[in-house]
């Protein structure tokens, strides 16, 4: 009677022992590796690379911090409340524990004597957060999990037991906490279920262990580079001899110190010497291998880790560090901002006195573009604008919204949004045409000017600041005509239709301030050796207004601009100029043939 073989989908090799019981890979299981809070703070103390594993993410994740999105007011108010409770610095403080030992959290104070009571955002008013804490895993401790479906914190923790050392053990509700867990456990039912994850350094304690050994040993081979050999007839033999053992510690040491003097080794004729010196060759590649594996088992690219410039043939590390940060800002939006939601509630109420439905916030991003690249951009969306303008296919004041939403997304232009707002606010009743029609009042007829070609600028009324900046980047001959073109049309049109500049001005003024900071870059154009390019919603808008008016512009495209110079000079040397920029009114002329 035959034998029924089991066939398994999978490599079966019966003479290699592959995927049979027989196979040596067959023994191979994983175990959970030990390690208590003390191995952890020990490594983190006394370990560079496990110290830099666990600062490097948390600091990433705080250090650029968020962007609020309000009134200035209301951010100056939410920012100054961040500032006095110690948000960032705290938040950093708990992530830090929290990836060290498994756990962390911040203790939102609001005065109230029962912190077993469940915190309610709506009932915090201005100033209601007294204080924020961070309290570490070994003294705060998870209570019996939540068992109830029904429940939103079913799986967690009901409550946590703190030690205090003034009020003995105290219960405090979640949501008076900031959970912070370190490595996540897959499924906390099934361990200790004590409401913290594991440390970060668990599971790639081995890598880093492999790497600092690694490290330690080729550091022990430096000091046995170079090793004296000196074979001596009848050493161990005569070596009984006491008499004959101190002639020879006398004889190697003046041999040695000849050898130190004048590089002369003296011998007798029967003794024999060499050196026997390692080769380091490679080391550097084995070395660097195992630094991979840490850097990769952390998540953390080569670049930032070891802070190194990159290796290979035109490497920028450019992806790399792309890559990071985005782990980084998905870490933000998916761990940090639901752990801080009650936290914030709280926060923009302990700062307002309110909860503006209108407030909310952005990671800002941990990428930052060049002067150059944020110029390309503000010039790009620019372009693009004017594209689907010219279209007709959507409405004036839809596409004034569309721009507006172009332009702050891009960065180009930092708070257009609230200055457009507070424009639409304080615009004249009377100014919309259709209101005229809605109440019936006859149309005013317009009288057409007559079509004459047009240039249009803005002269600088700052000169001496710029004047100043050129004269320590080497720019000489600087023009005397300092100014900003704004169209340049030799098509000729109707100039009344183009309206008036303070249309385009939030405060009405006949002067406009383009403040400090924003894109800059300093390079030719137009026969100039040196202009001063910046990034101004106003500017192109007001261009863009005077082009659907009737107008053109004779250039290939149009980016705000200073023209400096035509001497030449070696732009790689200039900072770019990023003062503020002071703009006189605008001043209409026909153009001239010079």
């Amino acid at each position: 009677m035959g034998k029924l073989a089991q066939i398994k989908d999978g490599l079966v090799n019966l003479v290699a022992n592959l995927g049979t019981q027989r196979d040596k890979s067959a023994a191979t299981a994983y175990g959970l590796p030990v390690l208590n809070e003390q191995d952890a703070n020990n490594a983190y103390r006394g370990t560079w690379l496990a110290r830099k594993v666990i600062d490097i993410p948390a600091m990433d994740s705080c250090r650029k911090w968020r962007g609020w999105s309000a009134d200035q007011k209301q951010i100056s108010a939410i920012e100054a409340e961040e500032k006095r409770l110690g948000v960032q610095q705290k938040t950093l403080d708990a992530m830090i524990r929290a990836r060290l030992v498994g756990g962390a959290a911040l203790y939102i104070g609001t005065g109230n004597s029962d912190p077993m009571q469940p915190l309610r955002p709506e009932t915090i008013g201005k100033g209601g957060i007294r204080h924020i804490n961070v309290l570490s895993k070994r003294v705060l401790q998870g209570g019996e999990l939540d068992r109830d479906p029904e429940s939103p914190g079913y799986g967690r923790p009901a409550f946590y037991n703190l030690n205090s050392g003034t009020a003995g053990q105290l219960r405090i509700h979640p949501s008076r906490l900031v959970i912070f867990h370190g490595a996540p456990k897959p499924d906390p039912e099934l361990d200790a279920g004590d409401g913290w994850g594991d440390s970060v350094l668990m599971a790639i304690s081995r890598a880093l262990k492999d790497a600092d050994a690694t490290t330690a040993n080729i550091a022990s081979m430096v000091f046995e580079a170079k090793v004296d050999v000196i074979k001596i007839p009848d050493f161990m033999e005569k070596l009984a001899d006491p008499e004959f053992e101190q002639q020879m510690l006398q004889r190697l040491q003046l041999a040695m110190m000849a050898k130190g003097i004048n590089g002369t080794l003296i011998m007798d004729a029967a003794e024999e010497y060499e050196q026997k010196q390692l080769q380091f060759g490679g080391l550097t590649d084995v070395l660097m291998s195992f630094m991979q594996m840490a850097s990769g088992a952390a998540d953390i690219p080569m670049t930032r880790l070891m802070s190194q410039s990159p290796g290979g043939l035109n490497a920028t590390g450019e992806s790399d560090l792309r890559n990071y940060y985005d782990r980084i800002s998905s870490g933000q939006e998916l761990v940090l901002s639901p752990a801080l939601q009650v936290l914030d509630e709280c926060l923009i109420r302990s700062a307002l006195g309110t909860r503006p439905e209108e407030v909310f916030y952005n990671w800002r991003s941990l990428w930052q573009t060049t002067d150059k690249e944020r110029a390309d951009i503000g010039k790009t969306t620019a372009e693009s604008i004017k594209i689907v303008a010219e279209t007709k296919l959507i409405p004036d004041d839809v596409m004034t919204t569309v721009a507006v939403n172009m332009l702050t997304e891009a960065g180009v232009a930092p708070g257009l949004e609230s200055e457009m707002a507070e424009y639409a606010l304080s615009a004249p009743e009377g100014d919309d045409p259709d209101d005229d029609e809605e109440r019936g009042a006859a149309a005013t007829p317009v009288v057409d000017a007559a079509p004459r070609s047009l240039y249009v600028r803005r002269d600088v009324q700052n000169v001496s600041e710029i004047a100043a900046w050129a004269k320590g980047q080497g720019i000489t001959d600087l023009r005397d005509d300092l100014h900003v073109t704004i169209v340049h049309s030799s098509q000729a049109f109707d100039w009344i239709k183009a309206g008036n500049a303070n249309d385009w001005c939030s405060d009405g003024r006949d002067e406009l301030v383009i403040p400090e900071g924003g894109p800059r870059a300093v390079e030719p154009l137009g026969g100039m050796s040196a202009v001063i390019l910046f990034a101004s919603s106003q500017l192109v808008w007001r261009h863009e207004s005077i082009i659907r008016a009737g107008g053109s512009h004779d250039f290939e495209d149009y980016t705000p601009h200073i023209s400096l110079t035509k001497a030449p000079i070696d732009l790689s040397k200039v900072e770019p100029y990023r003062g503020r920029i002071v703009l006189g009114p605008e001043i209409f002329e026909e153009l001239r043939e010079d």
